[in-house]
């Protein structure tokens, strides 16, 4: 069976990515199953700069078909903060704590109206062959930050705690969420169906021919 890298340290997107890649008949590979301990340095000034970067640097690395993805919390009254430094907004030099991030943006957002308290998840997924054919697909999920976060936490996923939908009445939270309502909005699942015709057709092309 053809083989699939999901390049992300991060537990919770790894089972996410590998649930919304379930329907697909190939093996799926974490960066921990191939023994890759080496990281990229993430100089990219965009999304988008920044998946393309790590989906080639372990396709190069692995051998493999790769996907890798960069995103982060984009908040309206604060011209798009944090943006690319999601998770180093405060420390800059390190990765920030979930409950760090969580308290810094309801205190950047002190005396703002509820109005003006628009934000939104957005992901932009990088799939790479190892012969260097690139596709990205980008998704997104918008709400609010109300005056008060939710009280449930999903670790590594610290901005679902704080992006509320005005339609569900639901903070950003799959276990509140009906699998339905999840379906429906889930950013990184929209992202990876826009690019699984581009995953089937390069590992079609991979397959060996049958020679009778």
């Amino acid at each position: 069976m053809k083989q699939l890298l999901i390049a992300t340290t991060n537990p919770g997107k790894l089972a996410e990515i590998k649930e919304f890649l379930s329907d697909m008949p190939i093996e799926l590979m974490s960066l921990d199953d191939k023994n890759i301990i080496d990281r990229p340095e993430e100089t990219g000034k965009t999304f988008e700069e920044n998946a393309v970067l790590k989906a080639k640097f372990y396709a190069d690395k692995s051998g493999l078909p790769t996907i890798a993805d960069d995103g982060g919390f984009e908040i309206d009254a604060l011209g798009g903060e944090p943006g690319v430094k999601s998770h180093r907004w405060i420390h800059g030099d390190r990765e920030d704590e979930d409950e760090e991030l969580i308290a810094y943006t309801m205190e950047r957002l002190k005396g703002v109206p509820l109005q003006n308290r628009g934000a939104k998840l957005r992901v932009v997924i990088a799939f790479s062959t190892p012969g260097g054919k690139m596709h990205t697909a980008e998704a997104s999920v918008c709400g609010i930050i109300p005056l008060t976060p939710s009280a449930a936490r999903i670790a590594g996923y610290p901005y679902r705690s704080l992006l509320y939908l005005p339609r569900f009445n639901k903070f950003y939270n799959h276990d509140d969420l009906t699998p339905e309502e999840n379906e429906s909005i889930n950013h990184r699942k929209k992202a990876l169906e826009e690019l699984k015709p581009f995953i089937r057709a390069a590992l079609a092309k991979e397959s060996p021919r049958d020679f009778c």
